[in-house]
């Protein structure tokens, strides 16, 4: 599948678009619903109309930013219109939301009338605590947010000028560490005159860099004093008392290039005739004004940053915005100010020069970031951010009288950041970019089903595992080209395979004092099972690992995994366990899915190897042992089974975090937990051990289908060698993701 056919499924399969609305209260009961609106909604309009400052407190207002946009300047696209600006503000919806928890309307306006841009903006100021201006192009943008600073009592900030001045000052300030140079001694040569390259070029005059060393160029070449061509009252700030008049000429001898412009803008040659240790942001996107390696080749004491994830030291805006919004809005700041900004810009800088936890690495595929020339500038997806960047934004807001609603406790606040942080997601994420650190072969039986297909691309695509397709070689292949998958993978067709024959020998081997005879064995690895011809290519280690089941009932996936493979030494049977991912959580339940009767010995095996996988994932585990009776407040067989299991468990592995027997809401519950002081449990458990098949079944569908749980599994526990099983009714992402988990085993044999 084309990038482009991807990018066209992803925002068009299921719910059109990528947001949504979702209510926070309910509305389930006529009672629910005379609160949520009339007679009861008429209270908290009384209460505001005679304190405004009550809407923080009844209405969402305090967490809703409004994204404004004309589309006259669409990423590097340009003047798109409204329209078609629509899913790029969507997609700043997205992150608000993903990296902050900021909830977000798009507002797409039809005009290209800066002051009617004004007016709707200015009449919204009731619904929103926040205004995001996006891609409204120059000089009309700066115009727009002058306005609205000067007449609106909420935070105005237009990311395309301030956002990308703030990621590429804090990687500044960084280089210039490295390179031991003085900020107000460097000179500097900004390429481009539009929002961001304006916003780059104060900033970094705010921070010290001297307005007589900076040169500003644009498509007519350098911005000097007297010019009159392409000339503007915003360009004119910026104009220098000079004789160059090529960007050529200005970068000799120069320090820094800022890019804010084209692709190729930047030559060797330019590179070439740079002071000593030149700094080099060639931002343009999607592609720099040079690459990094046109750069390298030219001299080796360059620091570089682009704008594209694929090279080191990415300027990316996603670094500011989300972050920058959170600490104002939790201060209510009227304003953002530049002490603001500059707050971001010297958090941003601190934070890469710290040390970088395991977490980080682990989320970009256990890569290694070391401050320095190639990791000058945090990664989104790092954490701390948030909580770097946010508290900075409202202490300076604070600290320059903007905050209507300042933090008394600077630490508490910070925590309370930190626990906003939903795992969920991440972790799932964390588990793929595991698996992308040493990708393995994985074996799918039903290698023509159209699911396995599609998955077997993303698998490819984003190099998660190695795939190996299972089946009639021919119709795979058409398969595949009635999908328009450009899909270079294994296809092993047993009916033609080279070791067929050696995999119907080693079957017979295993199997033939339990019923089965050389002919039925070679019919098999030929005609009947895939799944056992899969397990097979396991065995024999020309696979790490399987995953099957798309089009079979459970069973038959497992029946052939323990004949072939079987399970692992010293255990009394193999084990299910789901892992349910919620908004704010994730827990693991088993068993879920094989034994229907557990004794109380196979009750602790479940939970030790339960115990094992959930950590193989990177989650501390806190196990559970669920039961109908909290700590011997019932006593009946089944309790008492439960009850020694815990002691099994304690026995045998005595580092675990395990309680039990307990009830489910005790175990999840913190205020029911914390009634029982003498529990190991101090925090709610993420590992549920229950008691017997028909209760974990029950409860991990019903939580997937009843209470919005995403479950990934069953994950398959306690066999020789790695097997998992897909349901009937996964969709390509269940598949990619239970791939990743069955890389992961392979990687902890």
């Amino acid at each position: 599948m084309s990038k482009k056919l991807g990018a066209l499924d992803y925002h068009c399969n299921g719910r059109k678009g990528k947001i949504e609305v979702i209510a926070t209260k309910p509305c389930q009961t006529a009672a629910d619903l005379s609160l949520a609106y009339s007679p009861g909604v008429a209270e908290p309009c009384l209460a505001i109309q005679q304190n405004p400052d009550d809407a923080y407190k009844y209405t969402a207002k305090g967490n809703l930013v409004a994204v404004v946009s004309n589309g006259t300047a669409v990423l590097g696209l340009g003047n798109l219109g409204a329209l078609a600006g629509k899913p790029v503000m969507e997609g700043k919806g997205v992150l608000f939301k993903r990296f902050a928890d900021i909830d977000v309307f798009d507002i797409e306006l039809n005009t290209e009338n800066p002051d009617e841009i004004i007016k709707a903006c200015q009449l919204l100021e009731p619904t929103f605590g926040g205004i995001n201006l996006e891609d409204i192009k120059a000089p009309e943008c700066f115009y727009i947010e002058e306005e609205l600073k000067k007449t609106m009592n909420i935070p105005v900030f237009h990311d395309d000028q301030h956002g990308t001045a703030i990621i590429c000052s804090a990687a500044l300030l960084n280089a210039l560490q490295l390179t031991g140079k003085k900020i107000e001694d460097i000179r500097i040569v900004v390429n481009g005159a539009g929002a961001s390259a304006n916003s780059c070029a104060k900033l970094a005059i705010a921070l010290g860099v001297k307005p007589n060393n900076m040169i500003m160029c644009d498509t007519k070449g350098v911005i000097y004093k007297g010019r009159t061509e392409g000339m503007n009252k915003y360009k004119e700030l910026f104009a220098a008392d000079t004789p160059l008049r090529t960007l050529e000429e200005a970068a000799n001898g120069a320090d820094i290039l800022f890019g804010l412009s084209v692709k190729g803008a930047f030559t060797p040659e330019m590179v070439r005739s740079m002071a000593p240790n030149p700094i080099i942001f060639a931002m343009a996107n999607p592609d720099p004004e040079i690459t990094p390696e046109e750069a390298h080749a030219v001299r080796g004491d360059v620091i570089m940053a682009t704008g594209r994830s694929d090279y080191p030291n990415q300027v990316n805006n996603v670094l500011g915005f989300p972050f920058i919004f959170r600490g104002a809005l939790d201060v209510r700041a009227t304003a953002i100010n530049e002490e603001m900004k500059l707050a971001a810009v010297h958090a941003l800088a601190k934070l890469a020069r710290e040390e970088v936890p395991d977490s980080v690495s682990k989320a970009y595929g256990n890569e290694k970031f070391t401050f320095g020339p190639n990791y000058i500038i945090p990664k989104p997806f790092d954490p701390r951010v948030l909580l770097h960047v946010a508290p900075a934004i409202a202490q300076a807001a604070m600290d320059t009288g903007v905050a209507r609603q300042p933090i008394e406790d600077m630490a508490k606040y910070i925590e309370q950041l930190e626990c906003s942080q939903g795992r969920s997601k991440e972790i799932m994420r964390s588990i793929i970019n595991k698996a992308k650190s040493d990708p393995k072969k994985v074996v799918f039986p039903e290698g023509d089903n159209e699911k396995i297909l599609r998955a077997a691309q993303t698998l490819v695509e984003e190099g998660i595992a190695q795939p190996i397709l299972v089946g009639d070689r021919k119709k795979i292949q058409q398969k595949m080209d009635d999908l328009n998958l450009d899909l270079d993978v294994p296809i092993v067709d047993p009916t033609e395979s080279e070791h067929t024959e050696e995999y119907a020998e080693e079957l017979y081997r295993l199997r033939q004092r339990k019923g089965i005879t050389s002919s039925e064995s070679s019919r098999i690895m030929r005609r009947k099972s895939r799944t056992h011809f899969g397990t097979m290519m396991v065995h024999k280690g020309h696979a790490d690992a399987l995953l099957g089941g798309i089009d079979t009932h459970y069973p038959e996936t497992i029946r052939p995994a323990l004949e072939v493979l079987g399970k692992q030494a010293g255990l009394s049977s193999v084990h299910g366990l789901y892992m349910m991912v919620f908004k704010k959580g994730v827990y693991f339940l088993a068993d879920t899915t094989v034994t229907i009767d557990p004794t109380a010995e196979e009750l602790a095996e479940t939970a030790i190897l339960a115990a094992e996988k959930v950590a193989m994932l990177d989650v501390e585990p806190r196990i559970a042992m669920l039961s109908f009776s909290n700590f011997g407040s019932v006593e009946h067989p089944q309790a008492s089974k439960v009850r020694r299991a815990v002691e099994l468990v304690k026995e045998r592995a005595p580092h675990l975090v395990v309680e039990g027997e307990m009830q489910a809401d005790t175990a999840v519950v913190p205020e029911l937990l914390d009634g029982f002081t003498f529990s190991k449990l101090k925090t709610p458990a993420n590992v549920l051990i229950f008691p017997d098949l028909n209760s974990g079944n029950i409860c991990y569908k019903l939580l997937r289908r009843l209470g919005g749980a995403e479950s990934i599994g069953p994950i398959l526990m306690g066999m020789n060698k790695p097997v998992h099983v897909l349901q009937r009714g996964d969709d390509v992402n269940d598949i990619v993701n239970m791939a990743a988990i069955a890389v992961v085993d392979a990687q902890n044999p």
